[in-house]
């Protein structure tokens, strides 16, 4: 399939939400990550989300170019052309971009898918993530109303953040204090600045608790009940029936989550939750296995010649590639997403 269109690309969103199940979005940041990602969601029958941060697309760019922009495209571009060759439908995503690289990362990328859709042709990405997290609640939502509009020009989503992943991301480091925990004051002002789709479509990743990093199962403290008091408050103020989910939700921070606290986050409207921290692991563990075992075949020891077949870099990156695809597919599975590609 090819990269899924901005009507594809809602499809899947309502189809999540009506039957209670989330796609995994993974963080890539090379044609390596991308591959295993496309794999994964491919073996789990499933439709997903790729998703690149602004260290990942600076990476990916080259350690001499270091260019954000440059990296996102070329990355983009080649999930256009390989994903045609895979029978699930993947959304592109950008993901946490903080105010002082709007103007380096978003805002370019936005004016790029413009420019395509005023062609007659579909925007590069999908959807893109502003992160206001680090400044004021109304510095947040005003410059949210701003992007929203100019996303929904480009038939782009946005995703937005109300409240704060505590830990550590892309350099990003927040406290873990109660700004974890999104108020029902924060969802009610979230509605009146952005509405509930009649301004474009938007995902709000809505704050319980969560932290970025490695935990172990049960030291992330969450509060899913969060979630459901945010649509609740959200769906009165619209004057939508009991138990209505106005909100489509995003789970940040999930390492080291409960299997039971993921079920009810996505049993309130959680529709994609990012995954990067156990994928990354799932990349890096076979490479770790491969250099051991085969510590005289990479390294020339002793004035020998090595084994080349070893330290082609080919030889790991397969079972890279294979792990992660395999870590992806079992996030499909804890998400419900496996086996409800729209293809199938």
């Amino acid at each position: 399939m090819p990269i899924a269109t901005p009507e594809v690309y809602a499809e899947m969103l309502d189809r999540a939400k009506a039957n209670e199940f989330a796609y995994p979005a993974i963080n890539v940041t090379s044609s390596e990550t991308l591959n295993a990602a496309l794999r994964g969601f491919a073996e789990a029958e499933s439709d997903g989300i790729i998703q690149i941060s602004t260290g990942g697309a600076e990476f990916a760019s080259g350690t001499k170019v270091k260019d954000m922009v440059t990296g996102a495209v070329a990355l983009a571009e080649f999930a256009h052309v390989v994903a045609a060759k895979y029978p699930v439908n993947i959304a592109l995503h950008t993901d946490h971009c903080p105010k002082d690289k709007l103007d380096g990362y978003v805002r370019p990328l936005i004016a790029i898918s413009q420019e395509r859709v005023d062609k007659g042709g579909n925007p590069l990405f999908q959807s893109h993530m502003w992160d206001g997290s680090a400044v004021p609640l109304e510095e947040n939502l005003q410059i949210a109303s701003e992007l929203l509009d100019l996303s929904a020009k480009a038939k782009i989503v946005l995703e937005i953040e109300v409240g704060v992943v505590g830990g550590e991301e892309d350099g990003v480091d927040n406290e873990i204090n109660d700004k974890l925990y999104t108020t029902p004051e924060d969802y009610l002002k979230t509605v009146d600045a952005l509405g509930a789709g009649e301004k474009g479509r938007y995902l709000l990743a809505a704050t319980f608790g969560n932290v970025h990093g490695v935990y172990k199962p049960g030291n992330v403290k969450l509060r899913p009940e969060i979630l459901k008091q945010g649509q609740d408050v959200a769906a009165e103020k619209l004057g939508l029936p009991a138990g209505s989910k106005p909100f489509d939700l995003v789970f940040h921070g999930g390492s080291g989550s409960l299997l039971e606290e993921i079920h009810e986050a996505v049993s309130y409207g959680v529709i994609k939750m990012n995954i990067d921290t156990d994928t990354q692991y799932a990349f890096t563990r076979p490479i770790a296995a491969h250099m051991f075992s085969n510590y005289d075949g990479v390294l020339k020891i002793d004035g020998e010649v090595g084994n080349k077949k070893t330290y082609d870099p080919r030889s790991y990156l397969k079972a890279a590639e294979q792990a992660m695809a395999a870590r992806i597919a079992q996030a499909c599975e804890h998400l419900k997403s496996s086996g409800r590609m729209i293809a199938g």
